[in-house]
C-alpha cells in the first residue's frame, strides 16, 4: 500500500473523529459527504472504470462470489446462533453485516492504493453486480423477516436499483462512454474520483461509534471475525476454484475483506434491530481494517501475483 494513500486515509479518519468530539460541524456533516460521494464522486469513478471493462464469461466468478458469500452468512450465522445463544435481533444484525461489505465507498480507494488503478475494474464488477444488488434483495429480505416489515416486491427493489446513481453511470459507462474520452472529460471525473477517498474517510470520522455494547462482545466478536477473516478466505477459496488469476483473484478476495457497509449498519439501527452491536460492527471493522486489508494483500500476492 501506498505509503502517502494510508497516510491520508488515517489523517482523515483522525481529523472526521476529532471534528466530531469537538462538535465543529454540523450535526448533519456526515450525511451530506455521504451524499456527495454517492451522488458525485462514485458516479465519477465508475464512469471511469466501467468503459475499460469487457464484459465475458470470465468475470462469472467475480459476480458469483459475493452472492457465494451471502449463501455461506446465512449458514454461519445460524450455526453461530445456535452454538452463542445469540438473540433474534442480534442474528439479523450479523446476517446484514456480514453479508454486505463496504465494496464501493471504502472498496474503491482502499482497492486503488492496495492493488493499484489497473484492479478498479474488477472492483467495479464486484460491487455493482453483487454487492450493491445484495444490498437491494437479500438486505430488504432480511430486515422484512426480522423487523416486521413488509415483503419486498420485486417493483420495489427495481425501483431501490434504479435510485442509485452509481447504476446509472455504470449503465452510460457500458454504452455510451469511450474507454479514452476527451482529456478533459476524463481529467473532471478523475479529479471528482479522487476526492472520494478523503471525503468517505472524514464522513467515516465523523460518524464512527466504537462504544463497546458489553452484552453483546460475542456476536461482535462473531461478526468481525466473520467479516475480516471467514469471508475473505472464502473469496480466495473461491476464486482458486474458479481459476481466477493476477488482479482479479485479488479484487476478488480484497472485496470481499471489507468492513460492514456503512448502511447495512444504518438499516439496522433504523429498525431497532441490536442499534449498539450494529453501530460497533461498522466502527471496529472499518477500524480493524486498516491492517486487515494490508495483512490480505500481503497472502494475496502469495497467490496471484502482481495486480
Amino acid at each position: 500500500m501506498a505509503f502517502d494513500a494510508f497516510a491520508l486515509i488515517l489523517t482523515m479518519l483522525a481529523l472526521g473523529m476529532g471534528f466530531a468530539r469537538l462538535r465543529l460541524l454540523p450535526a448533519n456533516a456526515a450525511e451530506t459527504l455521504n451524499l456527495v460521494v454517492l451522488y458525485v464522486c462514485l458516479p465519477a469513478a465508475v464512469l471511469i472504470y466501467a468503459p475499460r471493462l469487457h464484459v465475458d464469461v470470465s468475470l462469472a466468478g467475480l459476480i458469483a462470489t459475493p452472492w457465494l458469500l451471502a449463501a455461506a452468512t446465512l449458514l454461519l450465522v445460524a450455526l453461530a446462533t445456535r452454538l452463542f445463544k445469540f438473540r433474534r435481533d442480534e442474528h439479523a444484525v450479523l446476517l446484514l453485516c456480514v453479508a454486505l461489505g463496504n465494496t464501493s465507498f471504502i472498496g474503491y480507494p482502499m482497492v486503488r492504493a492496495l492493488l493499484g488503478e489497473r484492479a478498479l475494474p474488477y472492483a467495479v464488477v464486484y460491487d455493482q453486480f453483487g454487492t450493491f444488488v445484495l444490498l437491494s434483495t437479500f438486505g430488504l429480505y432480511v430486515l422484512a423477516k426480522y423487523a416486521g416489515d413488509e415483503a419486498p416486491t420485486a417493483k420495489l427493489i427495481l425501483r431501490r436499483i434504479l435510485k442509485f446513481p452509481p447504476v446509472w453511470a455504470l449503465i452510460l459507462g457500458l454504452t455510451v462512454m469511450p474507454e479514452q474520452p476527451p482529456q478533459w472529460i476524463a481529467s473532471a471525473l478523475q479529479k471528482l474520483a479522487d476526492a472520494l477517498l478523503p471525503l468517505v474517510m472524514l464522513a467515516v470520522g465523523l460518524s464512527i461509534q466504537l462504544k463497546l455494547p458489553r452484552d453483546e462482545v460475542k456476536p461482535l466478536a462473531t461478526g468481525l471475525l466473520l467479516k475480516l477473516v471467514m469471508m475473505p478466505a472464502l473469496a480466495l477459496a473461491l476464486a482458486l476454484l474458479f481459476g481466477m488469476r493476477g488482479g482479479m483473484l485479488q479484487v476478488n478476495a480484497l472485496q470481499s475483506a471489507m468492513p460492514t457497509m456503512i448502511s447495512a449498519g444504518a438499516l439496522a439501527i433504523a429498525h431497532n434491530l441490536a442499534p449498539r452491536l450494529a453501530a460497533a460492527l461498522v466502527g471496529y471493522g472499518i477500524l480493524l481494517s486498516l491492517a486487515t486489508l494490508p495483512a490480505w494483500v500481503w497472502v494475496l500476492q502469495r497467490f496471484g501475483g502482481g495486480a
